[in-house]
């Protein structure tokens, strides 16, 4: 029959114009909410049952058809026509067609507000799931190349300029742990989110569907809602997963820069796999670090899709309003952007080959082992003001005499200050510099050993999460 009927209207004179239809209709990306319906739909059918609507064979019934709406759907067999407002339309039209009067009795207790919100609510906690288990694999991938560098200096900067050397592995676990504290804000939110909006109705609660616990535990929710009005006026869940993905982006944005330097001629730290970069159109000998760069620059859809959500929810009064079917809009962007950008930097981690010989040779460039002579002084009794003037005195010294600080003579040292004993040289070595700092969060190559152990125990219980119920 392929006629649709709007879920309102029996007040109206007159038909809606055509440019209110196609304004006020859902785009196409609703659909991947379809099996979220079924299932709130499913259990509602369940719950007119315990109001005395339905029997137990017409819920059956509806059930079997929902199934096969919903599996149709899936398959492409089926799609909203024009007069299909939303996927709530689609399903109760496909209802109604193949059950007759039986299909509109579902429809008793419950409003498109509380299924609107509980079909998004619903679909962001498989996703909080998914893009878990996507992030894990970037992690994993940077232990993986971590665990290989445990023993190749590099210099570490700060304002971009080289400071302190380190273990390159070290460096590696920074962007690791970063982006772990992600997976902990998604099973946080995971467990934030576990109340289910259904029962709320339209906003006063339902008169029908009076047993909405029942309904939530069906749903897999820890319980239902505490205020009916909340239920389906607030979207901070919806704002929060955004978040966090906005801060996956953050994070992913940083290590696409800092992978783009280490590929940059200037660098020459790291070689880019051919399955994981891409080629010039008119210069033949390029190799460009593509994943990184889109990465960088989806990261900003990611910011604004938050913005979005932020801006849509900040004058909404309570209870529902229609410009929440922007909640929408933003969290699927903010989904399909992860779910593109995520198994790709992946395999740009997984294959990156490092030029461990030429970040060694950069790691004491730009005095990088200055610390460790002003934490020598300081440790023999020296203020560390006068420690720092002094360090400072040494590296001038070489400067103007073109050599390092690992090239100083004890007549040099002698030249600069009297506190600079010829004993102080055995530190002045990058393996020194990294011995020296051998205390848990530090760069020695035993310490990020221990720390790569320690967030394999943070990981273990985020990773059970993230698996489990996957198919």
């Amino acid at each position: 029959m392929n006629q649709s009927k709007a879920l309102w209207g029996g007040r109206f004179r007159s038909q809606p114009d055509p440019a209110l239809t196609r304004y006020s209709r859902s785009d196409a990306s609703h659909l991947r909410l379809v099996g979220f319906d079924v299932a709130g739909s499913r259990a509602h059918a369940r719950e007119l049952v315990r109001a005395g609507i339905l029997d137990d064979e017409e819920c059956q019934k509806i059930l079997a058809t929902l199934d096969a709406i919903a599996a149709e759907a899936a398959n492409g067999e089926i799609a909203p026509v024009a007069g299909d407002e939303d996927i709530h339309t689609f399903i109760e039209r496909h209802l109604i067609e193949r059950l007759g009067d039986l299909g509109g009795k579902l429809r008793a207790g419950r409003s498109r507000n509380d299924q609107a919100a509980n079909d998004l609510k619903l679909y962001l906690r498989e996703e909080a799931k998914a893009v878990s288990i996507e992030l894990l694999a970037l992690i994993d991938a940077l232990i993986g190349q971590a665990t290989s560098h445990l023993e190749s200096p590099a210099p570490g900067f700060t304002h971009l300029q080289a400071a302190q050397p380190i273990v390159f592995g070290h460096q590696l676990m920074a962007h690791a742990q970063a982006l772990s504290r992600n997976l902990d804000r998604l099973r946080d939110w995971h467990r934030r989110s576990d109340r289910s909006p259904l029962g709320a109705a339209a906003l006063a609660g339902s008169a029908i569907a009076r047993y909405p616990h029942e309904t939530a535990l069906e749903l897999g929710y820890e319980g239902s809602f505490e205020n009916s009005i909340d239920a389906v006026g607030s979207r901070d869940h919806v704002a929060e997963f955004i978040f966090v993905t906005a801060m996956i982006g953050i994070d992913l944005s940083r290590l696409s820069e800092e992978i783009i330097l280490w590929c940059s001629q200037s660098f020459s730290w790291a070689k880019l796999d051919d399955a994981f970069s891409t080629g010039s159109s008119i210069m033949p000998q390029k190799k460009n670090p593509d994943i990184a760069e889109l990465t960088r620059g989806r990261s900003a859809r990611l910011i604004g899709c938050l913005s979005s959500i932020m801006a849509t929810l900040k004058g909404l009064p309570f209870a529902y309003n229609r410009d929440l079917i922007e909640d929408k809009k933003a969290a699927f962007e903010a989904v399909d952007t992860l779910h593109m950008a995520l198994p790709a930097m992946s395999g740009l981690v997984r294959t990156l080959q490092f030029d461990t010989a030429r970040m060694r040779a950069a790691a004491t460039q730009g005095f990088t082992l200055a610390t460790e002579m002003a934490d020598w002084l300081a440790l023999r009794g020296v203020p560390f003001s006068h420690a720092h003037e002094i360090t400072g005195r040494a590296v001038r010294y070489c400067e103007d005499h073109g050599i390092t600080l690992e090239e100083l003579t004890p007549q040099m040292l002698a030249e600069i200050d009297p506190a600079l004993e010829p004993s102080i040289m055995e530190h002045m070595s990058v393996e020194a510099a990294l011995a020296a700092r051998s205390a848990q969060g530090g760069t020695a190559p035993e310490a990020v050993q221990r720390q790569i152990g320690r967030l394999g125990l943070t990981l273990a219980p985020l990773r059970a999460w993230a698996e489990e119920g996957a198919q």
